[in-house]
């Protein structure tokens, strides 16, 4: 019998909530009978949502009125209280009570409550956020995407055997290949932490991954690596950049295809093949960053994201914790 995954879910965070996270978690218990969900929020507002769509025995709710606002700055969201969904949904993790918690709400308050409830793991200075993007041969992981602004060579050190242990716990037939995202792939190239950090890599007898040297932002898809290391500012423009491409792509070929009447002819002939690339495109099929380094496993759904969307980041969380993430981590950093 496969083990019960206990879910710590912030049911008031994101656009939508309770609805959207009652919906997801509805969605996501179809094909993961072995989780259970304990959901801090409203009792009033999730009730109305959950009643004969769930049996009782999958989840618990946990009352509470106050919740961390979408406006609010990391410091406000942290100083709401110890009541709030978000908190309550985090202690619940650090007391282990659960074994992941899931958060759509405030992405800076998830990162500051999270590193006051919960330890780092040993030997690693800062925590990442990673999430997985597509690329022509399958999915990479890519970190930081901001977090931490400035990194220093051994923080991005440990993002390259954070990124893998990621990697390896989520496709743990495939193997890891870790590249540092830089202006060229030439070894002079890059900023004194850059340079530093691939000499160190280069040095390094790395037992979790193949380090593959320097990436460049026009080689992200290509799929010859699947760990993506950079730091968060860097991160966060080429995260920022994909999902805007990504966006104008879509919607442009829909303008070309609705436009008039032989482009509606031709979506009509390849509406198979259409499909196929808006699915490819979609991002709530990659929904569910995560904050690694922390000695509990905090995933992070895109607030504006539909149930589809935060039903693949409960996903996330399921294949984290059987993949065994946080022990990865540690084992890969203890070499």
């Amino acid at each position: 019998m496969n083990k019960i995954i206990k879910i710590a879910v912030d049911a008031m965070g994101g656009d939508g909530s309770p609805k959207k996270i009652i919906d997801g978690i509805c969605h996501h218990f179809r094909n993961n009978k072995n989780s259970f969900y304990q959901i801090f929020g409203d009792k009033d507002k999730i009730l109305p949502h959950i009643k004969e769509r769930l049996p009782n025995s999958s989840f618990e709710i946990f009352h509470t009125m106050d919740i961390v606002k979408g406006t609010d700055s990391p410091l406000e969201g942290a100083k709401r209280g110890r009541n709030t969904s978000m908190w309550l949904a985090i202690q619940s993790v650090k007391e282990k009570k659960s074994d992941v918690v899931i958060s759509a709400g405030n992405t800076g308050a998830l990162l500051v409550i999270s590193k006051i409830n919960l330890k780092m793991i040993e030997d690693i200075d800062k925590p990442a956020l990673s999430a997985l993007w597509p690329n022509k041969k399958g999915m990479s992981v890519v970190l930081d995407l901001g977090a931490n602004i400035e990194c220093s060579p051994k923080n991005l050190i440990d993002f390259s055997i954070m990124g893998s242990s990621l990697f390896k716990s989520l496709y743990p037939e495939a193997s890891a290949k870790v590249a540092l995202l830089n202006i060229g792939s030439e070894e002079l190239k890059g900023n004194e932490i850059i340079k530093d950090t691939y000499k160190k890599l280069s040095k390094r007898d790395n037992h979790d991954f193949e380090f593959k040297g320097y990436i460049e932002g026009n080689q992200l898809m290509n799929g010859d690596v699947n760990v993506i290391v950079a730091d968060g500012f860097t991160g966060n423009i080429a995260l920022k950049t994909a999902e805007g491409t990504a966006s104008f792509i879509t919607s442009e070929l829909k303008k070309a295809m609705t436009d008039n009447f032989i482009g509606k002819i031709s979506s009509l002939l390849n509406i198979s093949n259409l499909k196929k690339f808006k699915a490819r495109l979609d991002p709530r099929l990659y929904n569910g960053a995560i904050f690694v380094g922390l000695d509990s496993p905090v995933i992070k759904s895109h607030g504006g994201t539909d149930y589809i969307g935060f039903s693949n980041s409960l996903s996330v969380c399921t294949r984290v914790v059987s993949g065994d993430l946080i022990k990865k981590i540690r084992d890969n950093i203890n070499e």
